[in-house]
């Protein structure tokens, strides 16, 4: 890999001196009380991937998501007028969950023309209104208009579908993501629609995993397994560098420069990756999806590997220089516990070799991502000892302060806010 320049002068953490150079603390990844004040200072106040519009394909096409840390189930569904709208998932009559199978817990997603709650039949249209009540008349001053399913705040940007839980955002979504997210506008995402999904139950906090991806120090050591014994050394003693890093608000970017993996010496290579044409890096073939956006490649690496965009607060985007995407989200259920998805998107397969080949990225970018996970349980445990409680981080971790420094300012604002409203 070509080693690319840091900044004129100094670091690039030095470059933001707000988040100091000094060994960090992990304390706001093993208090039970921290990830409490995360619930409502964060989750209940950010705007919150749940999913694409390609999941909502038609009229009457909905899907539940459930935010474990905001205490919350929610119902997004396309109306008549092909608008995407959200809801809390739950009956305004006795509370009943109003969208699920036979495990409440479970997320779900059909089409239907209404919504029928399974308790005593009340029944919502697409746009959230109560359009029906059994034994009306048994109630007393009964207003269906004033009981429609309780709005969440919902907006789309680039095909991604945001919710906002707080009474009244303090910013609209395109203000929130701020010009180094909306940079991306252009990039045909509507064009990858092709999705392979991945979801798994992680014993640690989740701003650990997602420490986990916004570095490239660990990758000679983590993944050196993955390449012949003589590659992985020389990697190791090599190191690897990104050459670019940049924070806007809330949300943080790492662009790579890349290989071209079929340019590799064969020695290098999987005789899986030469059979099916494609690995890590995605497929050998690159398709032609037309001009990038001007967010795209910030250093100008030649050759272009990947950007790895990290959304405030638990969404990925992680674009590739071979015409492909992948996210990832990270949804706490406690303060040592959350939900990983990971979900790979690709142009549709025309035929069966380039099936095969978004098949074979798929499994490859899974076993890496067990690989990225399996030091995660092991590291909450020995943080939670407390026996040692101040970690030094170098330039390449600038992400990983900037994250902790960001659910920090944001639980304080929070507290201090709550401070300033309290009675006296």
């Amino acid at each position: 890999m070509p080693r690319w320049p840091k900044p004129a002068e100094g670091s690039w953490t030095q470059h933001y001196p707000e988040l100091g150079t000094t060994p960090m603390s992990y304390e706001d990844s093993i208090s039970p009380e921290f990830f409490e004040l995360e619930r409502e200072a964060i989750f209940k106040r950010a705007w919150l991937n749940v999913g694409r519009v390609e999941q909502l394909p038609r009229t009457g096409s909905y899907f539940t998501k459930e935010i474990a840390a905001a205490h919350t189930s929610v119902i997004v569904v396309r109306d008549r007028d092909g608008q995407i709208n959200a809801f809390h998932n739950i009956c305004r009559h006795r509370g009943n969950k109003l969208v699920w199978n036979e495990l409440p817990r479970e997320e779900v997603a059909g089409t239907c023309r209404q919504f029928t709650c399974k308790y005593h039949g009340w029944r919502y249209g697409l746009d959230g209104a109560l359009n029906f009540v059994q034994q009306e008349e048994e109630f007393f001053d009964l207003d269906k208009s004033a009981l429609g399913l309780a709005r969440v705040h919902c907006e789309v940007w680039s095909g991604f579908i945001f919710v906002n839980l707080a009474p009244q955002p303090r910013q609209t979504l395109c203000e929130f993501l701020g010009p180094l997210i909306t940079g991306l506008d252009g990039y045909p995402f509507d064009k990858l629609t092709e999705r392979f999904c991945y979801r798994s139950e992680v014993g640690a906090n989740w701003k650990l995993y997602m420490d986990a991806f916004q570095e490239f120090y660990h990758a000679p050591v983590l993944h050196g397994k993955q390449t012949p014994d003589n590659f992985s050394v020389a990697a190791q003693q090599a190191g690897f560098e990104a050459p670019h890093y940049q924070l806007d608000g809330p949300h943080r970017l790492v662009s790579t420069s890349g290989v071209v993996t079929w340019e590799l010496d064969p020695e290098m290579r999987k005789p899986m990756e030469d059979i099916t044409r494609s690995g890590l890096f995605g497929p050998w073939d690159t398709p032609d999806l037309g001009p990038m956006p001007a967010g795209l490649n910030p250093a100008g690496c030649d050759p272009w590997g990947l950007d790895s965009f990290q959304l405030w607060p638990n969404f990925v985007i992680l674009i590739w220089s071979g015409g492909w995407y992948l996210t990832y989200h990270y949804w706490p259920t406690s303060h040592n516990t959350h939900i990983f998805e990971g979900n790979l998107y690709f142009p549709p397969a025309r035929t069966a070799r380039e099936r095969v080949a978004h098949e074979m990225a798929a499994v490859t970018f899974k076993e890496y991502g067990l690989q990225d996970s399996s030091t995660l349980e092991a590291t909450q445990i020995m943080l939670e000892s407390r026996a040692v409680t101040s970690f030094p981080l170098n330039d390449q971790e600038i992400l990983l302060r900037h994250l902790h420094k960001v659910a920090g300012d944001w639980v304080t604002d929070y507290c201090r806010e709550r401070a300033e409203v309290a009675p006296r």
